[in-house]
């Protein structure tokens, strides 16, 4: 048994490096451009990987208790391995990476944790802080989104840590930190984006300086009732043919937003078309093409937006 050990340990070690490779070739767009997080957890990965091999062909101590643990920690080396897997950002595709250019009538600018698309002329006083769907690169937004900033509202599009909004719940501060300008926020999101950002938006509602004045949900709903607490302004829109955040879904989330709240469904819409990053998995089968989709989706959102003043 004891003999075998440095085998097992030199097979998760390559497995481990085969994922790193597999995980930065495939998604190069999206962890050069997402947040670190992820870059630096592909760079430990790999560093721990070849140290493990080295470490393997030292001669080390025998003993019963040494084996056990060796055992536990290449388990805790599995798991590791399939974390850095699952991880693996989806990755930005036009019409999003064009949307990212800066014209003569919105200013593109990028940074570690946000994508900034900042229209260059007047400005709404009402912007929009947008939360992307889970281990979905921010840039995949750019082009559902910019036609708010072409209208006049600022849009910061969040790059959340190792793609989990969850792990971006100071997002609104930071927007708003950032943007003093603004007069009230437009909190959304897609998917679990939108679950956070229905959280940010009850928390920030009754603020005296730059509240949540409205909820953006693509395809996405809350994951508690906040019917009674959000004084915010609600629109939830999703996809008729979404096989992830089901219609089914949808309806049942009325009951937990605030009577008011508006809902438009996009017909023969996915999951998938609130964003430009392909296909996903459990997602259904669109009936409208992505660009009728994202034309929808936009007209939508800028709809609500602009309700809301300026």
């Amino acid at each position: 048994m004891v003999r075998i050990l440095p085998w097992f340990s030199r097979g998760i070690a390559a497995v481990a490096l085969a994922v790193v490779a597999w995980a930065a070739l495939s998604s190069w767009g999206a962890v050069s451009h997402g947040h670190p997080a992820y870059a630096i957890w592909l760079a430990v990965t790999a560093a721990a990987a070849i140290a493990s091999i080295i470490g393997s062909f030292v001669r080390a101590p025998r003993g019963g208790w040494r084996a056990v643990l060796r055992v536990i920690g290449m388990f805790g080396a599995v798991v590791w391995v399939a974390g850095t897997a699952w991880l693996r950002p989806a990755t930005a595709i036009e019409p999003a990476l064009a949307a990212m250019e800066s014209d003569e009538a919105v200013t593109v600018t990028e940074t570690a944790t946000s994508i900034t698309l900042a229209p260059a002329g007047e400005r709404a006083p009402t912007a929009v802080v947008f939360e992307p769907g889970a281990l979905v690169e921010a840039r995949s937004y750019a082009a559902v989104l910019r036609p708010l900033a072409e209208a006049g509202h600022l849009v910061v599009i969040t790059k959340p840590a190792l793609g989990i909004a969850f792990l971006d719940t100071g997002a609104l501060d930071s927007a708003r930190g950032a943007h003093p300008e603004v007069d009230g926020w437009v909190v959304g999101g897609h998917s679990l984006g939108g679950v956070v950002a229905a959280v940010l938006a009850d928390r920030d509602d009754s603020l005296s300086t730059a509240p949540a004045v409205g909820l953006l949900l693509f395809a996405s709903y809350p994951a508690s009732d906040i019917s009674g607490s959000l004084t915010a302004a609600v629109e939830s829109i999703s996809g008729s043919e979404d096989g992830l955040s089901t219609p089914e879904a949808i309806e049942q989330s009325r009951s937990m937003l605030p009577a008011g709240s508006s809902f438009t469904v996009i017909e023969g819409a996915v999951h998938a078309q609130f964003g430009d990053y392909g296909p996903q998995a459990g997602d259904g089968t669109a009936t409208l093409s992505d660009d009728e989709a994202r034309e929808q989706i936009s007209a939508a959102a800028l709809a609500f937006v602009d309700s809301l003043g300026g």
